[in-house]
């Protein structure tokens, strides 16, 4: 097999997993397709690194999370919070499997996704990382500290700190 029908196999499958992330590390939809367009663009090229047998996906994710912190350095002037407009949000809900079956039950869910959001905002680009990464993702520990370049003991830190700052958030914004 080639190496782009292996890329083609490994990676493209994985686009939508590396806009989760770039979305939300940039917290910017149009930034985030860019990131994605420029890591999926060095991945091609370096795809000859990633060994037989190993997962593409910390790989790949590492390359995206590369792209994004690069994206950022490159927009340190601009204001550190950019709200999802309502496209965004369309475009999240048309990937629920299906509606909600009562407008008060939507509207509920649809306060508790804004809050949720919310609070993620709050968090520094490595703790939302790593949220995102293990609560989004499902990635493991060693994944993720491959991917962010950290130890295991580092990623379970800023995970534990991270889903306390969450959790608070959440609570001040009135969800249990």
């Amino acid at each position: 097999m080639t190496d782009a029908r292996r890329f083609e196999a490994n990676v493209l499958p994985l686009l939508d997993a590396a806009h989760n992330l770039a979305r939300w590390l940039l917290r910017d939809a149009a930034a985030a397709e860019d990131a994605v367009q420029e890591a999926a663009l060095r991945a091609f090229r370096y795809f000859g690194s990633l060994r037989a047998g190993e997962d593409a996906k910390p790989w790949f994710l590492g390359i995206v999370r590369n792209a994004c912190f690069t994206a950022l350095a490159r927009e340190r002037g601009r204001a550190d919070v950019t709200l999802l407009d309502e496209d965004g949000w369309e475009q999240l809900e048309a990937r629920s499997p299906s509606p909600l079956p009562d407008p008060p039950t939507a509207l509920g869910a649809r306060r508790e996704q804004l809050l949720v959001d919310a609070a993620l905002r709050q968090l520094t680009p490595p703790m939302r990382e790593v949220i995102v990464l293990r609560e989004l993702e499902g990635l493991d520990y060693r994944d993720i500290a491959h991917i962010a370049g950290v130890p295991i003991g580092t990623v379970m830190s800023r995970l534990s700190r991270a889903r306390a700052q969450l959790k608070r958030e959440l609570q001040l914004a009135g969800l249990p």
